[in-house]
């Protein structure tokens, strides 16, 4: 499936983008999508491993699920402030 992943502050700026489509099968972890999207970069990797997640919009946290069929994964690192 083809999977938008939206980077947001300092996911941000460690993807150097703003987002990505990546082509991944549902049956793929969210550990194992960290791992791709870092490869050969190790701040996003490093960014990544605080972050939070929301999948088609829910929040998804388990890094040893399978993200199943969705569109989007929005990445959200900590914030601060309220």
């Amino acid at each position: 499936m083809q999977l938008t992943v939206r980077f947001f502050a300092a996911a941000r700026a460690a993807a150097g983008a703003e987002e990505t489509v990546v082509d991944v099968d549902p049956s793929t972890t969210l550990r194992a999508l960290e791992e791709t999207l870092a490869a050969g970069n190790p701040s996003l990797a490093t960014v990544l491993e605080r972050c939070s997640y929301l999948r088609d919009e829910v929040a998804f946290s388990d890094r040893t699920r399978a993200l199943g069929a969705c569109t989007t994964l929005d990445v959200l690192p900590p914030f601060a402030g309220g």
